[in-house]
């Protein structure tokens, strides 16, 4: 799948100061973190790192700490110790620098419903400094598989699969070091599916560095590099897919390490 060049994207420094070829070797650092809500530890120990040109996948049950995970990566929540580096920022103390270098898709995509997806990305572009010409946003909603026909009709009609459809053009345009996806094909059929694998597979080709967390193990065993399985808060197994890890391998180890 071809991506829109990123010099297209937008006009002024935005799209010129947060490429992946200015990222250092690891965009995604996580070292023996311990994070603590309340009385209860939700990460304990955790440790991953993730590469330029890397999709690394993070598997776990309810309350293994993924979305903890994915809060503490964005600066939401501040490690009780250990090290959490974002490009070389700490993204609790030093937010505005690290999440230039990143974009998060959510699971839920909060768009404005009176507005069209063309309305929303050139608003949400501007918010991040950027003006990306409408060939450059059509460009990116080809790569995201929008139908041309819905782009300039409100996205109150849409469903969720279209929306997520709308996040992921902006993480296009964004042409950052660091993508964070949670459940990033929830809502998509499996036609969709297919396109968004094609889709992070031309990111990792342009150097992005990719976490995601997902429940969707044909997906990951598609489309990571590495799948690391999470529980009690940090990582109890990696297993690198095509290594004699098919699908239905990985599905016995998500059933084991998920009842662990």
């Amino acid at each position: 799948m071809t991506l829109p060049d990123p010099s297209q994207t937008a006009r002024g420094t935005a799209a010129s100061t947060s490429t992946p070829a200015s990222a250092p070797l690891q965009p995604i650092e996580m070292r023996d973190v311990e994070l603590t809500r309340g009385s209860r530890t939700v990460l304990s120990g955790l440790s991953l790192d993730v590469k330029a040109g890397e999709i690394y996948a993070l598997l776990g049950g309810n309350g293994a700490g993924k979305s903890t995970t994915l809060s503490a990566l964005l600066g939401f929540l501040t490690p009780t110790s250990g090290l959490i580096r974002v490009c070389g920022y700490d993204p609790a103390a030093e937010a505005d620098a690290a999440r230039r270098r990143t974009a998060y898709l959510p699971e839920n995509v909060a768009l404005y419903d009176l507005l069209t997806a063309h309305e929303n990305i050139a608003y949400f572009m501007a918010l991040a400094g950027a003006e990306p010409e409408r060939a450059a946003i059509d460009a990116a909603l080809d790569a995201a598989g929008l139908q041309r026909e819905a782009r300039d009709r409100r996205v109150s009609g849409y469903s969720k699969g279209m929306r997520q459809k709308v996040a992921i053009a902006m993480a296009v345009l964004r042409d950052v070091p660091v993508l964070l996806l949670d459940e990033p094909t929830s809502g998509l059929d499996p036609r969709a599916t297919a396109d968004f694998n094609a889709l992070l597979g031309g990111l990792k080709a342009r150097g992005t560095a990719i976490l995601m967390v997902t429940h969707d193990l044909l997906g990951a065993a598609d489309c990571a590099d590495r799948i690391g399985f999470l529980a009690e808060g940090r990582i109890i197994e990696e297993v690198h897919p095509g290594e004699g890890i098919d699908v239905l391998a990985l599905h016995h180890r998500y059933g084991e390490r998920s009842a662990a």
